[in-house]
């Protein structure tokens, strides 16, 4: 690890997809608020992507969660804005036939966002590279520039639950498929590079077999740690960091109190990994 120029290295921030387990992330950036630091770019998918969006908009840790919570802790609040982002026509709503995963991903995201976060990216206060899935070129999709809103929604565009966003002439599904904690395009943009994989893994809660549902998120889960293996076995971020969320299922955003609460700990992990990260680049730059 080199320290280009300053007594203290830079870093860069990468915020895994999971869904509900993303609230975890809260945590990560208070850590970074506290110490004083600010990340030089942030990568994120899916939930991870909205978090970042968040701090890289000037938001604080403490300015998200008060935010989540204002909204999460109250199922009347997310009914009513979930409500709100339904197809707004019935002819919109059978546009494309009557199925699972209907939602309009960016009227749903654009919904729960803090008023704080720009229309562009350009307006963003640090570089933000959010990662989709590009459905018909096969391949993965970094967005960092132009709009967004439509941007976050394609990242977080899981096929169950939202229709594709179709954006500069691509069709774009959950960043999470390709790459579900994208340290890796962080490469050569910090001195120290930080990855949070909130992914977790289907977790045996009750004697009741999973429902289809259930195995199919739990299906996506082990894809991604699979990917997330591989990418390990070519390079590996200066910290990497996993907080305890498997019991977690992806749209358990009701629950942010117990999912905060049992990942609480993911704050002082964080500051004690940086804190041994600066001191062995003091030794290598004395």
């Amino acid at each position: 690890m080199s320290n280009r120029g300053g007594s203290t290295p830079s870093i860069a921030l990468a915020l895994g997809g999971g869904g509900a387990r993303g609230l975890a992330h809260i945590h990560a950036i208070k850590a970074l608020d506290e110490l004083g630091l600010r990340p030089t770019a942030i990568s994120g998918s899916s939930i991870g992507a909205i978090m970042g969006a968040g701090m890289a908009s000037g938001l604080s840790g403490k300015d998200i969660e008060e935010h989540a919570r204002s909204i999460l802790s109250r199922r009347a609040e997310v009914l009513a804005r979930v409500w709100r982002s339904r197809p707004a026509t019935f002819s919109e709503m059978m546009e494309s036939g009557l199925r699972l995963g209907q939602f309009n991903a960016p009227r749903v995201v654009g919904a729960f966002l803090p008023e704080a976060i720009p229309e562009t990216f350009q307006e963003l206060k640090i570089p933000l590279h959010v990662t989709a899935t590009d459905y018909y070129g096969h391949c993965l999709a970094v967005l960092s520039e132009g709009d967004l809103v439509s941007s976050l929604a394609a990242s977080a565009a899981l096929p169950a639950i939202f229709c594709p966003v179709e954006r500069d002439g691509r069709l774009l599904i959950d960043g999470g498929i390709y790459n579900p904690v994208p340290f890796d395009i962080l490469e050569g943009k910090a001195d120290l590079v930080i990855a949070i994989d909130v992914v977790g893994a289907p977790s045996k809660t009750s004697a009741k077999v999973p429902t289809t549902v259930e195995m199919m998120f739990g299906a996506t889960q082990l894809m991604m740690q699979s990917i997330i293996a591989m990418k390990l076995e070519s390079r590996r971020p200066d910290i990497l960091l996993r907080p305890p969320v498997s019991r977690f299922r992806v749209l358990d955003f009701l629950k942010i109190n117990a999912i905060m609460e049992e990942t609480a700990g993911l704050k002082d992990e964080l500051k004690r990994a940086i804190d041994a990260a600066f001191t062995t680049a003091a030794k290598h730059s004395a």
